[in-house]
């Protein structure tokens, strides 16, 4: 029930609705409150000057917004009607609970009338505080909004069982908390005095016992307030019109108001409506459901994350202090890289659980508020917010929709430290990564020829000469597949494309020495598409060029660590595409292997 009250609260005071009315937008203000955010519009902004001069005015006329400067995220706190001559600017303020309000909430001109008949200015303007939207008003003031007696009885009910506990009428001494009530005997027991004085048999076995709360509430609870017409206030509510989507009264059909419209019964619309709101609520609850098991899967991932943190930096420091001096230097690097990702993945999911905890406390909370609005009895009172919840059902069940129940973050940490390569090769230390790979183009090895764009996934080159780049990314066991398309192909040049070590040279084709593995042939134009596939478990390199398959294998006994490669000059631009699956035709026949 907690969750409701967001629902039950006024955006102008922050305070539970006293005496609702229903804007035209569907949402809620105090009578009250919409009293104190009115403003007093220029006479040539008033109905009646409209119809003076001939212009079509609705009862609810709204504001041209291009005329208005209302409110803005980015502005000063300050805002002005700016379609208006003679309006004054008027500052903005929040309300309790964090919504614009505008203008400020102003107090009352002294009067010996309630607020619903002390008398409103004439053309008087209200904004709802909510949707920003605003309408001048009619003759009849704030009378002529729709009074929400449903609001008021979930909120009386809501507050009755907030109340503190009730007592047991029948303990002798210090009374205990009442677990009870007898609807029949009026009479609330503890459970002692329940079975010593109510036993569950003979003609007492017949009375209906409720908790003490729900017991509370049907003693106190006044008769139902019915709802009538804003426009003839002696005359009950008794048909539905479809188009204007409202309660009517026999007297509004009888002077023609809703001639052409469809007008139903209203309590066919009334059931109509309460079942169209439950099927609505029947699969929000299903997303509630899902989001409560999503949140534990989420939590559960937080301690994942956290014991596979701890046991990767054990493993981490225990390689790291197994090697020469030199590598001492680059475990504290290595150490605040597990610490970033640590931390990088924990930040991801309790956003994601902050995120998807307060989307479902809003959701619980629009449901607790669906249920106790589908209790009323009121058919007129529901009809009047049946649309707008249907509505906000249906959106809020859309913003769960695909995605928002998965996670954005895995508890592995794909990564793996090579402890074998050379003593010159420290300084390029890395992490491999033992799923897919995703990489790009090194900018920090890399000829000084070599132009970079595109997030370092497509290369260039500034002179005429072959010039070698490498990937950032290093490996030395398992499978990888990345793949490379020529984006420029201009005079016949000889790119190659494969794998090199660290110490590669950087300005000769690439294969030209014993460093590198590379293709430099084989119908590469633009448009190509080149894959490269590096198997260290079998110890080969595959190449593709269109997604065919280059001779069996290109290179064998291929074994260390190794940096996909390219080299081009300035005739060549290629870019790169990673993490991607090994072929299905290759890991097939590998697994057959």
């Amino acid at each position: 029930m907690e969750e409701m009250e967001e629902e039950l609260k006024c955006p102008v005071c922050g305070s539970f609705y006293r005496e609702p009315i229903i804007l035209p937008c569907s949402h809620n203000l105090c009578q009250a409150c919409a009293r104190n955010i009115l403003v007093q519009t220029p006479e040539s902004e008033s109905p009646q000057s409209r119809r003076a001069s001939g212009s079509a005015v609705s009862d609810y006329d709204y504001l041209d917004l291009d005329k208005m400067s209302l409110y803005s995220e980015a502005d000063s706190g300050y805002g002005s009607y700016g379609g208006f001559a003679s309006a004054p600017t008027t500052p903005c303020q929040k309300s309790p609970n964090g919504v614009r309000v505008f203008p400020p909430a102003m107090p009352p001109p002294a009067t010996h009338l309630s607020p619903a008949l002390a008398p409103v200015p004439r053309n008087s303007c209200i904004t709802c505080p909510q949707c920003h939207r605003s309408l001048i008003l009619d003759d009849r003031g704030l009378r002529g909004f729709p009074k929400n007696r449903v609001l008021e009885g979930v909120i009386d009910r809501y507050q009755q069982s907030k109340a503190a506990a009730l007592k047991c009428q029948l303990c002798e001494k210090a009374p205990k908390e009442a677990t009870v009530m007898c609807e029949q005997c009026d009479v609330f027991y503890c459970d002692p005095c329940r079975l010593r004085c109510h036993p569950p048999r003979g003609p007492l076995a017949k009375h209906r016992l409720v908790p003490p709360a729900q017991g509370r509430v049907s003693r106190r609870l006044s008769p139902r307030k019915v709802s009538t017409c804003t426009d003839h206030e002696l005359e009950n509510h008794s048909m539905y019109c479809v188009q204007c989507k409202m309660p009517v009264c026999y007297q509004c059909l009888e002077e023609g108001k809703h001639s052409s419209h469809e007008v139903k019964a209203l309590g066919a619309m009334w059931k109509l409506h309460k079942s169209q709101l439950s099927q609505a609520l029947n699969g929000l609850s299903d997303r509630a459901k899902e989001a409560k098991e999503f949140l534990v899967q989420l939590r559960n991932m937080v301690q994942q994350i956290q014991e596979n943190s701890v046991e990767f930096e054990a493993c981490l420091v225990a390689q790291c202090d197994a090697l020469i001096d030199a590598l001492n230097r680059r475990k504290a690097q290595l150490l605040a890289r597990v610490n970033k990702e640590h931390e990088h993945k924990l930040k991801v999911v309790r956003d994601q659980i902050s995120h998807c905890t307060v989307k479902l406390r809003q959701t619980t909370g629009l449901m607790e508020y669906c249920l106790e609005v589908i209790k009323e009895n009121d058919p007129s009172g529901f009809l009047q917010i049946s649309d707008a919840l249907i509505r906000r059902v249906h959106l809020t069940e859309d913003q769960w929709g695909k995605g928002t129940l998965t996670p954005r973050m895995t508890t592995d940490f794909d990564l793996s430290l090579d402890n074998s390569p050379l003593l010159q090769s420290i300084h390029q230390l890395d992490f491999v990564q033992m799923k897919v790979a995703w990489f790009a183009f090194d900018p920090g090895s890399a000829h000084s020829d070599i132009i970079f764009s595109n997030d370092n996934l497509t290369v260039t080159c500034s002179s005429y000469d072959d010039r070698v780049v490498l990937g950032k990314t290093g490996f030395s066991k398992g499978v990888h597949y990345w793949e490379l398309t020529v984006d420029r192909y201009d005079n016949h040049p000889d790119p190659a494309f494969g794998v090199a070590r660290i110490d590669v040279m950087k300005d000769v084709m690439l294969g030209k020495d014993d460093k590198a593995w590379a293709i430099t042939e084989g119908g590469i134009t633009k448009g190509a598409t080149i894959g490269v596939l590096l198997d260290l478990n079998r110890k080969t390199l595959t190449f593709f060029i269109n997604d065919e398959q280059q001779g069996p294998i290109a290179f064998e006994n291929v074994e260390g660590l190794f940096f996909p490669a390219v080299s081009l000059n300035r005739n060549v631009q290629v870019t790169l595409h990673t993490g991607l699956p090994v072929p299905d035709f290759y890991s097939s026949r590998a697994s057959i292997a």
